[in-house]
């Protein structure tokens, strides 16, 4: 079990430190940590997951990091997770702050900054196209994609009331399909 533990806080910890950009760019960390590294869960489980973590309020971090501990050792490996996946950061913040605060407008941070930016947004779409794979199984959730677009872009419907709304459409229509047959 101590290991079980350790390994939540290490992996969690791997994940969210080398994460540039808050907390979709972790996506693809954590994704390579629970699914690639310690098979915690498989691809359609992580998707699955992380549905439900952006269908809840909060960092999406903490939620990944709280739902796989908990599914790996229970009550205690959503407090290793959490931990690992909140603790280092604060601890860099809290001794760094004056630094980060003093250099946050330097030319050579912004210039890394502005080399990394790509690379996050690299990692996100792969791991968006690892979970669309499994995301679109018929034309009905290409459908909804198209919506959702929709919703976004055209309308400016806050995202919160989409996934709701997707949420009531899923339960509606394929929740009382599985009834049926």
């Amino acid at each position: 079990m101590l290991r079980k533990l350790w390994d939540l806080f290490i992996g969690f910890t791997r994940a969210s430190n080398l994460g540039f950009g808050g907390g979709p760019s972790l996506i693809p960390l954590v994704k390579a940590e629970a699914v690639d590294r310690y098979h915690w869960m498989d691809n359609e489980e992580f998707a699955d997951a992380l549905a439900i973590g952006n269908a809840l309020p909060g960092p999406i971090a903490t939620k990944m990091a709280a739902y796989t501990g908990y599914k790996v050792a229970g009550w205690l490996g959503a407090l290793a997770a959490t931990i690992g996946t909140v603790a280092p950061t604060v601890i860099v913040v809290v001794l760094l702050g004056s630094l980060i605060i003093k250099y946050s407008n330097s030319p050579e941070l912004q210039a890394m900054l502005m080399a990394v930016r790509p690379v996050v947004v690299v990692l996100v779409a792969e791991t968006a196209y690892d979970m669309g794979k499994k995301a679109f199984p018929s034309s009905s959730t290409w459908g909804i994609a198209v919506v959702t677009i929709a919703l976004l872009y055209l309308v400016n419907i806050h995202p919160a009331f989409i996934i709701v709304a997707s949420m009531l459409f899923g339960w509606l229509v394929y929740g009382r399909a599985k009834k049926t047959n």
